[in-house]
């Protein structure tokens, strides 16, 4: 019998985001660019590109993972709207985008990927941010 093959985190998002900890299903994790707040869900399974190649009630976990996230999240950045994205076109490892956007940011109102180089947060920034996510992130747990 084959042994299935443990979950790593792609080696991009280990390098372009914060870990914020688990939750029942996922990787929580924090883009370093403090010019919008950004938080990934990434399931974590080895081998999984794909939402549909998750099993139904991994689906379903997801998706409530992911409503309570964004709920959260705009409640605690009182933000104009939600950006939930599931690309994978650079990184295939599934992984969900959750981006507070603002009417007037730097990329609004299209997309923020290639507008403008990541601004990675300072460590107090940092500390705030986590700060700031808590109460949300507790839900997730």
């Amino acid at each position: 019998m084959m042994e299935k093959p443990e979950f790593q985190l792609h080696e991009r998002l280990a390098a372009d985001t914060i870990s914020l900890g688990r939750s029942r299903l996922c990787e929580i994790r924090l883009m370093n660019d403090r010019t919008w707040p950004w938080v990934l869900l990434v399931p974590a399974f080895a081998g999984i590109r794909e939402i549909y190649e998750l099993t139904g009630e991994q689906q379903q976990r997801l998706m409530e993972e992911s409503s309570t996230l964004s709920r959260g999240m705009m409640a605690q950045f009182s933000g104009d709207k939600m950006n939930v994205a599931a690309l994978g076109n650079m990184v295939p490892q599934l992984h969900l985008h959750h981006i507070v956007r603002f009417e007037g940011d730097p990329a609004w109102p299209g997309p923020v990927w290639g507008k403008q180089s990541p601004v990675p947060y300072t460590d107090d920034e940092l500390v705030g941010m986590r700060r700031k996510l808590e109460p949300v992130l507790s839900l997730l747990t």
